[in-house]
């Protein structure tokens, strides 16, 4: 049995609970918006939109009652981002141009 991996010993990189809240208030904040342009309700995203420390984790989403919430977050060395589409315009700025 000594090919066990210790319970103490972490499988991968973690994200601790600033880096979750971090990634979730700029995925409500400026990602959901673009996503539900593009009818999206159930997919994974890049989390690089947060900063370059999260180019490697993923976030898994679903629908919800008022657009899109977070499920999961996934480490991955291979992932890739893509473009969104622009952030559309609020009302208040949309009066103001």
């Amino acid at each position: 049995m000594t090919n066990q991996i210790p319970s103490h010993t972490p499988l991968g990189p973690e994200l601790d609970d600033d880096d979750r809240i971090r990634i979730s208030e700029i995925f409500q904040e400026d990602i959901v918006p673009r996503l539900m342009m593009m009818d999206a309700r159930i997919g994974n995203i890049n989390c690089d939109f947060a900063g370059e420390n999260y180019k490697n984790w993923v976030l898994e989403f679903r629908s919800a009652r008022s657009g899109l919430e977070i499920v999961n977050f996934e480490y991955d060395e291979e992932s890739r981002s893509f473009s969104l589409p622009p952030r559309p315009l609020t009302g208040d700025v949309a009066k103001n141009v």
